[in-house]
């Protein structure tokens, strides 16, 4: 996949430090975890064979039990990602072909969250969880709020085997990293 112009990423890097460091009310919590969603694409580099067409949109998924509601298509409304518009998709079971760069696992009754991570281990798709939300396994992202903050850990492992490749700019801002 393409690389952001350095200004492009340096401004992504600040909105994601920016966003780490602001305390969330309960009910903001889910507006700053959407904004993450958005703002994780320009740190991550995808292995050449996954690279969509020049024009596909970048695409974002929920799977199970979406906690977001609108707040999430607010919140990515109108973004781009790599210059390709950046889409929000809801599915219900999350499979390696499913078309997701990032997927947002919540798990749900028909897919747990662990289920749906083990679908797609070794697939190019960057994994995120809530660590407030639900139990299992981490993804490859797992946001955390923590003194009233959202933060985030990474592991660097899920991250390999899926093909991915995470910048150390957003090392740096985790609160946590597997290697």
């Amino acid at each position: 996949m393409s690389r952001s112009r350095p200004q492009s990423r340096l401004a992504l890097l600040g909105a994601l430090a920016a966003a780490s460091g602001v305390n969330a009310a309960p009910q903001d919590d889910l507006s700053v975890k959407a904004d993450y969603l958005g703002k994780l694409a320009p740190f991550v580099s995808w292995p050449s064979s996954a690279a969509a067409a020049a024009n596909a949109p970048f695409v974002v998924c929920v799977q199970g039990d979406d906690p977001f509601g609108p707040v999430l298509d607010r919140e990515l409304a109108g973004q781009t990602v790599f210059a390709r518009p950046l889409v929000v998709r809801r599915v219900a079971h999350l499979e390696p072909d499913s078309g997701c760069q990032i997927a947002y696992v919540a798990g749900s009754a028909d897919q747990s969250r662990t289920a749906a991570l083990r679908a797609v281990a070794g697939a190019p798709v960057l994994t995120v969880t809530d660590a407030d939300r639900g139990s299992g396994a981490p993804g490859i992202v797992d946001l955390i709020l923590a003194e009233g903050r959202v933060k985030f850990s990474v592991d660097l492992a899920q991250a390999r085997q899926n093909g991915l490749s995470i910048s150390s700019k957003l090392l740096a801002l985790a609160v946590k990293v597997t290697r």
